[in-house]
């Protein structure tokens, strides 16, 4: 089991590297269109990662004995795994390389951030003893994932309709969430580099409990004491909760590296990212681009409803004896659910299409992930497990 189990981290590890060089690859043939052949060697190198993906999830599935989607470890691997198969498929019909590297360097950042949360294969709590487990997660991930393609439409529209120099709102707002998605590259980067040396610090609080921080502890909670870090600052009293300070200090230090990392990219690119990126945005049809964000949402949703809404409540009743029970991830599941529904509902009935389709795909996006990361880890309720 031990020689399954290191086989599959390295399977884990070939697929995030191949992806980097998909990326890499896709970028030269969005930049030369003219030259078909890195974006075809690009696909079949993505195709390649996936399996060895693929790979990984199957050997961890013999030597767990369940299927490898109970923590937010092997959730989050098998999301990324799913937006990778959903861009494969969607690139033999729409060969624009931009869209690929955008849905890549996503997904890629989705499976750095899984490999932050601890690795280590533990026993099902009662609950999680059920098929449903595999019907219900799986479906739910397969129908975000295709939910996400909206998301990489609705950005390249917005940018390609954004002037940057007349709609300066516009232009810093897309400035902003490209600083978010640094943030998590920079957080990805920031836990590989110190988990890389060892780093670590104990926290020593007034109650005479101990913590571990993987990340200089910036924030510690009040009255606790460390020598790890020079400059240190007390979580305010209105922020409470278990591990309130980690938290804290996670957020903080990503939306720095965050920060960081944007201004050595605009120090190479001497002008926002986003005016750097438009030039090859522009050569995409737009058109095209809100027609592929519209059919993801008409395709994604009814899998989502399947797997987030109607085999969730399936299981909920054999292992809760409810449907229903108002639990914090149920409730988001549900916001996720109305927000779609109403995206159709004015896309078909009000005729919302172009740059207000393409920010409803955005939020959207947003909500999606609020409901994977946030509720997870900020809110406690039934799925704290996860």
């Amino acid at each position: 089991m031990e020689k399954l189990s290191a086989l599959s981290g390295h399977l884990l590890e070939a697929a995030f590297i191949t992806y980097l060089v998909g990326v890499v690859l896709f970028s030269v043939s969005a930049v030369k269109k003219q030259n078909r052949k890195p974006e075809q060697i690009a696909w079949f190198v993505t195709a390649a990662g996936w399996l060895a993906q693929l790979c990984f999830f199957i050997l961890r599935w013999v030597y767990s004995g369940h299927a490898p989607v109970s923590n937010l470890f092997e959730f989050m691997t098998f999301f990324g795994m799913m937006l990778i198969l959903v861009l494969l498929i969607l690139y033999r019909f729409h060969r624009y390389p931009l869209l690929a590297v955008l849905a890549l360097m996503i997904s890629i950042l989705i499976i750095g951030c899984a490999a932050m949360f601890p690795r280590e294969v533990a026993p099902l709590v009662p609950s999680l003893q059920s098929h449903w487990l595999y019907i219900h997660v799986t479906t739910a991930a397969l129908g975000e994932a295709v939910l996400a393609v909206s998301f990489f439409a609705g950005f390249l529209y917005i940018l390609h309709e954004t002037d940057q120099k007349l709609q300066p709102k516009r232009a810093w707002l897309i400035e902003g969430f490209l600083v978010l998605i640094l943030s998590v590259a920079g957080y990805v980067l920031m836990a590989f580099l110190f988990r890389l040396f060892g780093y670590s610090a104990e926290i020593l609080s007034a109650a005479g409990t101990r913590t571990i921080y993987q990340l200089p502890p910036v924030f510690i909670p009040s009255g606790a004491v460390t020598s790890s870090f020079p400059i240190q600052f007390t979580v305010p009293d209105w922020l409470r909760g278990e591990n309130a300070a980690q938290k804290l200090n996670t957020v903080i230090l990503a939306l720095l590296s965050g920060v960081v990392l944007y201004l050595l990219v605009r120090l190479f690119t001497k002008k926002r990212i986003g005016a750097a990126l438009q030039p090859l945005v522009r050569k995409l049809p737009k058109d095209v681009l809100d027609d592929i964000g519209y059919r993801s949402v008409a395709i994604g949703f009814p899998i989502f409803t399947l797997g987030a809404l109607i085999f969730a409540m399936i299981w909920a009743q054999q292992a809760w004896d409810r449907f229903w029970g108002w639990d914090p991830k149920e409730v988001w599941a549900l916001v996720t659910w109305l927000f779609y529904a109403a995206y159709l509902h004015i896309r078909m009935l009000k005729g919302w299409q172009g740059i207000r389709s393409a920010w409803l795909a955005i939020i959207g996006f947003c909500v999606i992930m609020f409901n994977l990361l946030a509720v997870n880890l900020l809110i406690v309720g039934l799925h704290a497990y996860a």
